[in-house]
């Protein structure tokens, strides 16, 4: 028994199903994932059209006419809706395709092997061998941010918005916020960034947050450094951000992307004895198994990583820890390899070591770094922006980990995530005759 049709949910379901399993998923909002379907494909996809602005308005430079890009906010609208409503059918059609079981609802636990689902039918109970617990999260929002849905949004608010902001105030630096200063300024409105640290994305290399701080002034961003925001005012047609150093930022929106809450508030652990933490994060081990062991958690639920990749790689090593239990083929997710991008522009993708952790713990490493500057794909892209860095053993030449600030870094990165999972060394990546002009040859030559 699933609940939550989210990304480590269908995957669990079609991976267990697949091994002889009767499934069950319980999805109360839609199949697919509320993250997925109501944030990141959106997300990504106001990005494609974004950046289909910003290259048009420099075709100039590479020997085209001049154009004038306009938004249409109702068409991108309807292309938001076709592409999450596609997907959303297409993962449906694969689980029915596997005799999964799919039951619209609200889920919670009943007993240690019991579930309650509230249906528009009225209440079901059904028994379970084995229960995943994957409903996801959603957008954290303090009580100082007076949430309206028109000129106060959340993230879920803003694909699109009602209308686009003219001045929009971001609160919150790090992957999401980040990326809605990079949609929004793309697409013609002005933004300003509140910054709690003294850079933006705090946990990524100083490195690559520089760049992409160099490339928000660059579109006249307003970054404010060192601020906190405590309040949201709203007064007429704008909206004011107070700071805790007494700074005000004033827009005509504002947006919150300030990280999210588990969705477990409203499971009924406490019947079948499942453990959770103070933040509402369900601890899980190694096969992601909670302190009750048939019952399992995944996704944003766990606390670990929060990204697609991961929920969909948790849900397949729980459906076959439910099958064959612990075996030698069952190998434990290491979460500090999974690979992770920020769609913004330029992109920002890395995985494994950090060359920052690596000198925090002291460990010796060797990076070598090679800027697209020097690619003829980059120059003939006409964006040159950005590197590629590789950390290496300097003893084994093993491929440790990776960052790639530039086009398409998140399609690239793939190269070094399977060097890292692999245990590939440098001279493999190097050896690896790549096609020519491409973006990949900089991992060939950053590799040597």
């Amino acid at each position: 028994m699933i609940l939550g049709g989210g990304p480590a949910g269908a995957h669990a379901a079609t991976h267990a199903a697949r091994l002889g399993v009767d499934v069950t998923v319980v999805e109360r909002d839609v199949i697919g994932g509320a993250a997925d379907m109501w944030d990141c494909i959106p997300s990504k996809s106001m990005i494609s059209t974004g950046g289909a602005m910003s290259f048009l308005g420099r075709t100039e430079r590479m020997g085209l006419g001049p154009t004038d890009p306009t938004l249409d906010l109702e068409r991108l609208r309807k292309r938001i809706g076709a592409i999450t409503t596609r997907l959303g059918k297409t993962t449906e059609t694969i689980l029915t395709s596997q005799d999964v079981q799919l039951i619209r609802g609200e889920g919670r636990l009943a007993g240690s092997h019991l579930v309650a689902v509230e249906t528009s039918g009225g209440p079901v109970e059904l028994e379970a061998d084995a229960v995943l617990l994957a409903t996801g999260s959603r957008p954290r929002i303090p009580g100082w941010a007076p949430i309206d849905g028109d000129r106060v949004l959340t993230t879920r608010d803003a694909y699109p918005p009602k209308e686009l902001p003219e001045h929009l105030v971001v609160i919150g630096s790090g992957v999401t916020g980040v990326e809605f200063v990079h949609m929004f300024s793309s697409l013609g409105s002005e933004v300003t960034l509140i910054v709690s640290r003294q850079q933006v994305l705090w946990r990524k290399d100083p490195e690559v947050a520089a760049v992409l701080e160099e490339d928000f002034l660059r579109r006249g961003v307003t970054l404010l450094k060192g601020a906190r925001a405590i309040a949201v005012d709203r007064g007429g047609s704008g909206v004011s951000v107070r700071c805790d150093d007494g700074r005000v930022a004033h827009g005509s929106h504002a947006l919150l992307a300030i990280g999210s809450v588990p969705n477990s508030d409203r499971l009924a652990l406490e019947t079948a004895g499942v453990d959770v933490d103070p933040a509402g994060y369900i601890p899980i081990n190694h096969h992601c198994q909670t302190n009750v062991p048939h019952i399992y958690a995944a996704g944003d639920l766990s606390g670990k990583l929060p990204l697609s990749s991961v929920a969909a790689m948790q849900g397949r090593k729980i459906a076959e820890h439910v099958v064959v239990g612990h075996t030698a083929s069952h190998r434990h997710l290491n979460y500090e390899k999974a690979a992770s991008a920020i769609f913004t522009e330029p992109e920002i993708a890395d995985v494994g070591l950090a060359e920052a952790d690596a000198f925090a713990e002291g460990r010796k490493i060797r990076v070598t770094k090679v800027p697209f500057a020097a690619s003829a794909k980059a120059l003939i892209n006409d964006d040159a922006r950005g590197f590629v860095k590789i950390v290496s053993d300097p003893a084994t030449g093993v491929v440790l980990g990776g960052s790639i600030v530039g086009q398409h870094a998140a399609e690239l990165i793939s190269v070094i995530a399977v060097a890292v999972t692999a245990g590939l060394r440098v001279h493999d990546i190097v050896e690896s005759m790549l096609v020519h002009p491409t973006l990949s040859e900089a991992l060939a030559e950053a590799a040597d």
